[in-house]
């Protein structure tokens, strides 16, 4: 009989978690170290940016932004553009493009946008060459978003408090734009709210967001923390299709 791989092993300790509670009791908040009562959410992420706060080595996003850490979902992420037809994406917010430089943008136009003005800067210098990507300082919170096929917004709204959160998804409709694929913990049966710029898992199919079920669900197979977040997954909602009163 053959031995267990990695992968099984960490599911196993997800499930059995979850069978005592842990993962539905959904305790795990993270603030980090820096002000977040008397900053704008600009301020914070700058401040996040700067100071490296996630602790990669690899990409100032995080570690969920690392190459190792990416594979699954960019393989996933790839079929699912072909799948859906995808012309045009609004990667919001893009981050560093560490791990994002790597996907088959071909007969895709692609708008990345940061509230970080450093982290802008310093790839529209870079790719400035590439006429399909574009870079762009934004805040999706509240700023106007251009209309495309697929907004992609993954490790983002975890961020955010209840209400940030609800503000960005009735922007994100507002933009008319056709899909929304983004982060979400789907075994959560509890949602936490923080003060933006913390961290905590999140499921946006239940109270308070209730998106309801996504057309479609990428696992990404996460394997940190022995298995406490193998339910983070990325989800595909239609964007004009969502009740958000």
């Amino acid at each position: 009989m053959s031995l267990l791989n990695n992968s099984t092993v960490i599911r196993l300790k997800f499930f059995l978690r979850k069978l005592r509670g842990k993962i539905q009791e959904n305790q795990y908040i993270y603030y980090p170290n820096i002000d977040l009562k008397n900053g704008s959410s600009k301020e914070i992420f700058e401040e996040i940016n700067g100071k490296n706060t996630w602790g990669s080595k690899e990409s100032v996003s995080g570690k969920g932004s690392e190459i190792k850490h990416t594979r699954i979902l960019l393989r996933k992420l790839n079929i699912l553009n072909q799948e859906l037809r995808i012309k045009s994406m609004l990667d919001a917010p893009c981050g560093d493009f560490n791990w994002m430089k790597n996907l088959d943008r071909e007969g895709i136009k692609y708008t990345g946008m940061d509230i970080v003005e450093d982290v802008i800067n310093k790839l529209s210098d870079e790719y400035a060459d590439e006429s399909v990507l574009i870079f762009k300082k934004g805040n999706i919170i509240e700023d106007q978003l251009p209309k495309v096929d697929l907004i992609f917004c993954r490790d983002c709204l975890v961020h955010f408090s209840f209400s940030d959160i609800d503000k960005t998804l009735r922007n994100f409709k507002n933009s008319g734009s056709k899909y929304l694929l983004t982060t979400t913990y789907g075994a959560r049966k509890i949602n936490r709210d923080i003060a933006t710029g913390g961290w905590r898992p999140i499921n946006l199919e239940i109270t308070p967001f209730n998106l309801g079920t996504p057309l479609k669900v990428i696992k990404e197979n996460n394997t940190d923390d022995n298995g406490l977040y193998f339910d983070k997954s990325m989800a595909l909602w239609e964007l004009s299709k969502l009740n958000l009163d």
